[in-house]
């Protein structure tokens, strides 16, 4: 059965085949364990965080009688869809991919117990008309919570390693908005001195998600600003991204906004 939310002190079910489209967020309260995620074995102790989106590509989970923890599961794409996508949560998930494991102090630990708590407290209350828009506003205090402790570990950090170079300046890259007009791959290659299939094959090993992923997520956000001015025509905003057709537009915004330009246009009017 899919699931939305989940708590939890199992350990060994942080991996089960209904969590596979979920974000994992588990704590250690007490002892230790192990386990393995993208062949890498990781040994966690009191105080430390895992963070893992699709927690079914864990394996080989080990742990004493005398280790706890708490978890809290939640939809993989309700989490992506709370943030903006160029938000912290791009060059996160990224690092996290790459080790999962965030050591918190006392008092990040304490925080984050008490949002996990919050959550559980409110899982039940389904029938709720804005259960979904609750949820989320509590997610999203945890979300900030991990992120100001993630930064932190980040600020600690320094990273040689080319691929981890290679990821940081595609994400660096994209954030000064260039998507606007740039969409190709071969273009973010050329940018970086590296061939397209090098780009594509990084990025995926590295993140789990393809370059063309990112460079939408960072496009959308774009594309739904001009959408909103209204002083913009449809052929405009084709033009201002550089599209070469206004049917190529068309189904740009029908494949990342789920209609057309003009029917999405249409849903922002207020309905009588």
């Amino acid at each position: 059965m899919k699931v939305d939310f989940l708590f939890s002190t199992d350990f060994y079910g942080m991996n089960a085949p209904e969590l596979s489209h979920t974000c994992m967020h588990l704590l250690c309260t007490a002892g230790e364990g192990s386990f393995v995620f993208n062949e890498h074995c990781y040994h966690i102790v009191k105080n430390d965080l895992v963070v893992i989106p699709m927690p079914n590509r864990i394996k080989n989970l080990a742990a004493p009688p005398d280790m706890q923890v708490e978890w809290f599961a939640a939809d993989y794409k309700f989490l992506q869809n709370l943030l903006p996508s160029n938000n912290y949560s791009i060059g996160g998930s990224i690092s996290l991919n790459q080790d999962p494991v965030i050591p918190l102090t006392d008092e990040q630990a304490g925080h984050l117990l008490d949002d996990f708590h919050r959550l559980r407290d409110r899982l039940k209350e389904r029938h709720m008309q804005f259960y979904h828009q609750l949820m989320g506003s509590l997610c999203l205090t945890m979300i900030y919570d991990i992120f100001e402790a993630h930064a932190q570990r980040e600020a600690t950090e320094t990273h040689t390693d080319r691929t981890a170079y290679i990821v940081k300046q595609l994400m660096a890259l994209l954030a000064t908005g260039i998507s606007r007009t740039e969409r190709d791959v071969s273009y973010y290659a050329e940018r970086l001195n590296v061939s397209p299939k090098y780009l594509s094959a990084t990025i995926k090993r590295v993140t789990g998600h393809s370059v063309t992923s990112y460079i939408d997520r960072h496009t959308v956000p774009i594309l739904k600003e001009l959408l909103n001015d209204e002083r913009l025509s449809l052929t405009q905003i084709a033009e201002h991204m550089n599209f070469t057709s206004l049917s190529y537009f068309s189904r740009y915004c029908t494949k990342h906004l789920g209609q057309s330009p003009s029917n999405y246009r249409q849903s922002l009017q207020p309905k009588q």
